[in-house]
Formats: C-alpha cells, structure tokens, sequence
C-alpha cells in the first residue's frame, strides 16, 4: 500500500483504522497461532514474564512494568515494536500522526476539509513509532503534554485563546504509537496526575483550552521498586489506571544467566581468536552474580543487575588478553587469578549495606570469588567436610600433604606465559590423580583452570592458605607454615 498518496486512494484501496492496542493484539494473535517468538532475546521469562506480558496485550491494557535494575524491563518494552504493523499512514505535515480516515488534530481536519480525497499522506515506519521518556525530576507537563508557544503566536499573529498557537508535548506527538516512560515513581506526583485523563479517556487538557484530542496510545511504564521507598512512589489513582502490573525477575538458573552474559557481552571477535574461556570459568561468573544478590554485605532490595555478569566477562576476557599481550603469547586460556580483572566490574555495580561499607567495595568483591568457587565446587567434586574424624581420609589429603611440604609456598604470578604456568601446576601430581578420578571427561587445556579451582576451593574450605599480593598469590600449607615459623 505504500505507493498510495491520496486520502482517495487510500480510501479505494480498502484501508480499516485500527487502534493500536487492536493493531499489537491482532499481531501478537498471529505469532502465537504461528508459534514464533514474540520477544527475541529475552532469555529466562518464556514461562514468568512473557506470558504474563502477552496476556495483557490481549486485553489491551497499558502496562506497568516492575522490578529491580538489569531485568530487561526496558528491552521489552522496545521488543513490543516488532508486534506493530510495518507500515501505517499518516496525514502528510500532522505532528500528531493523525489517522486519514479518523483525524484528531484542527490542522488534520482543516486539511481534508480543504482538499478531500486529494489530501496527501505519508507512510509512517513501525521504527518510528516508539517514544521514550526517562522520569526525571525536572520533567514538566509542557513537556509531555504540551503548552501555549508565544513564539507560534507572534509568528503567525494569533490570539492566546486560539488552539493553533498549542505547541504539543511528547505524548500528543506519540499519538498512534508506544510510549515509554522509564522510572515512573521518580516522576513528580503532580506529573504523574496529568496523565490521570489521557490513560482513562485518552484526551488531554493544555492550559485553560477546552481540548479533546482522543490519542491513541499504548503505554508503558518501567519502575523499580526500590524507587517507592528512595525515591518517590506512584501516585494511587494512577496505578488504579494502568490495566497490568507486571513482576520481573533475574534468572533463576545459571544456565540461562550464561545465555544472556554470552548474548549481551561486547566481545571484539580478536579476543574470542586469542582468548579461550572454559564452560567452568563462565558458570563461575555467573555464580559470582548469584553470590552478590545472596550476600550479607550487598543491599538485596537494590539488585545486582544483569549488566555484573555482562561487564565482567567482558573484563575478563581482557584481563587475559592483556597478559598475553604483555608476556608474547599468541593464545591463552582464562585463568582463576584473572578474575582478578573482574573487581571493577563488581564495585560499580553494588550497592553496600552498613557492613560492607566497613570491609571496602574491593573486599567485598574478591570474597565473592571466593564464595562462588566454594558454591560451585561440590557440583564437580567430593564434598570438603570441615570437620572429620581424626583418622579419616579424603580426596584431598595428598595435594595438602604437597603443600605441607613446600616450605616457602607455591606461587602462581600473574604474569607467567602460558606454558610457565602449566609447568607448575603439572608439578602439583595429586591435582592430576584426582582430575583423572572426578573428571576423567576434562580436556588437558581446560583442566588448568579446573586445577587452580580445586586449590582456590581448598583455601575456601580452609584446607589452605592463599594470600594475594602485588604481582600473583601465594598458596601455603596453614600448618606447615605454622611449625616452620617455631
């Protein structure tokens, strides 16, 4: 229909208006009865969110999206333009996109008044009908609404009283299309009550000027919880006006957090050529992730966002390419102390409670490491008991007894080249007798990793002793380098 210019054309071609909630209904119908996917990417919701969200589109509610940062709210929301129709026309010159065959706007009317089937229309892209505004304190209603515009009426000599001289604010402008307003509760109260008419009748109200535009519009609204309590708070009878509120979570499962990391991580694909990351190593990040939002010392109502897990792969990758920059090797693998790079990824992105204040960001960050290594070990081997009988023996006594044994501790630095840091870890032989007893699946490149795993567990399980210093980490016997010291 594209190549229709006219009113009259349009009108002979057989063109239907159709509201836009009938329009992202009547769409999201033929994806479910196709079986396609309505919202792309948008991994761990297929059984949570999604569904919820398509109900609501069914019932062609505006929607009220809440949940804690880094929970895709606003990817949904931009998602939603793939349930518009291609292409829709539009009165050519309208601010408001009006509809040819139901115009809103006196510009739109006087226009087809003027010139009937020969009045022009344009084509308007479903890229092109999506609005977003970010709640911030100094949003005003001239803003979103609209204002009386001096400079209008000087330029083309009109009285104050005359509806010409309005000047449309963002959601007249969004007519017939999707409006997206992010952090809601941060919107000041009086703000919030203008749109009391628009969500319920869809008119609005400008100044003293008896106006009835009937817009329409799908709205959607972002929140964080967190926002009713720092913030500011929806106002009650604009909630009471928005058709569906709905929850979102993080993932609930490493495997899906894994999905959306790898999906979202901006890796240059000279890093995936050079840098090699063990399955361990990202389900590790992941549990990092998990760590944090269970930790004592991170504030749970704030969330740890997704974007943790996103950045710090990204972080990770570069810290090994970095060292293999830096000591000429051509590839490498990830290595437990490279998460090490990870940290600042962390402690921009947590929110501490009095407690963590107190140990430091930094701290707080490397003990979750920690945490997530100790999470993850028993899924891979027998578990540490923390206290056992006197005579009792485990897995794990033969790689103590090594450390036992070494008087000034093993030292694993930072920058040692790929085959310096095999080397050492190859002299640690218990390591290999219980690799080929509890994963004897393991490829020989990814059981490095999985060898400093065990013996960062080991420290977590207090079977030894690691201490971090500039340029690597030392592991030491807690025993041995006790009786030396006497």
């Amino acid at each position: 229909m594209r190549n229709i210019n006219t009113l009259g054309e349009l009108k002979k071609a057989n063109y239907k208006s159709k509201s836009i909630k009938d329009e992202l209904r009547d769409n999201l119908i033929q994806k479910i009865k196709n079986k396609e996917t309505t919202f792309e990417g948008v991994h761990g919701y297929e059984n949570t969110v999604i569904p919820e969200l398509e109900r609501a589109i069914l019932s062609r509610h505006n929607i009220n999206l809440l949940g804690l940062r880094g929970q895709a709210k606003t990817r949904l929301a931009r998602l939603m333009l793939n349930l518009l129709d291609d292409y829709i026309p539009v009165v050519a010159g309208s601010e408001i996109n009006d509809d040819p065959l139901q115009p809103i706007s006196r510009y739109a009317k006087e226009l087809i008044k003027e010139k009937g089937d020969e009045t022009p229309i344009e084509w308007l892209h479903r890229s092109e009908r999506f609005a977003e505004k970010l709640a911030t304190p100094d949003v005003t209603v001239a803003d979103l609404i609209g204002d009386v515009d001096p400079i209008k009426a000087a330029n083309l000599k009109l009285s104050y009283a005359d509806d010409r001289v309005i000047h449309y604010g963002m959601i007249p402008r969004a007519n017939r299309c999707i409006f997206v307003i992010n952090e809601l509760p941060d919107l000041q109260a009086r703000i919030q009550v203008a749109l009391f008419n628009i969500l319920q009748e869809g008119d609005i109200q400008i100044r003293g000027f008896k106006l009835r535009l009937p817009l329409d519009i799908q709205f959607l609204f972002t929140a964080n919880p967190e926002d009713y309590t720092n913030r500011g708070s929806i106002v009650t009878p604009l909630k009471d006006r928005i058709g569906s509120q709905i929850l979102t979570h993080y993932p609930v499962d490493i495997e899906t957090a894994r999905l959306i990391t790898e999906q979202e991580a901006k890796v240059v694909e000279g890093q995936n050529q050079m840098v090699a990351v063990p399955d361990l190593a990202r389900d590790l990040l992941e549990q990092i992730v998990f760590e944090a939002r269970e930790s004592d010392f991170i504030d749970s109502k704030s969330g740890v966002s997704a974007r943790l897990s996103i950045t710090a792969l990204e972080n990770l990758m570069s810290t090994a390419e970095r060292r293999a920059l830096m000591v000429g090797d051509d590839k490498t693998m990830v290595r437990l102390s490279d998460f090490v790079g990870i940290i600042p990824s962390i402690t921009g992105k947590v929110e501490l409670v009095y407690e963590g204040e107190q140990e430091g960001a930094a701290v707080v960050a490397y003990n979750l490491i920690g945490e997530g290594v100790k999470s993850l070990f028993e899924e891979f081997f027998p578990k540490i008991e923390t206290l056992k009988k006197e005579d009792a023996e485990t897995p794990y006594d033969d790689i103590v007894s090594w450390f036992f044994n070494q008087k000034d501790g093993f030292e694993l630095l930072d920058d040692l080249t790929d085959n310096e840091y095999k080397k050492l870890l190859d002299d640690i032989s218990p390591l290999d007798d219980l690799l080929s007893e509890h994963q004897p699946n393991l490829t020989k490149e990814d059981s490095y990793f999985v060898k400093e795993f065990v013996l960062w567990a080991l420290v977590e399980f207090k079977q030894l002793n690691k201490f971090r210093f500039s340029e690597g980490i030392t592991f030491k016997d807690p025993y041995g380098s006790f009786i030396s010291g006497i």
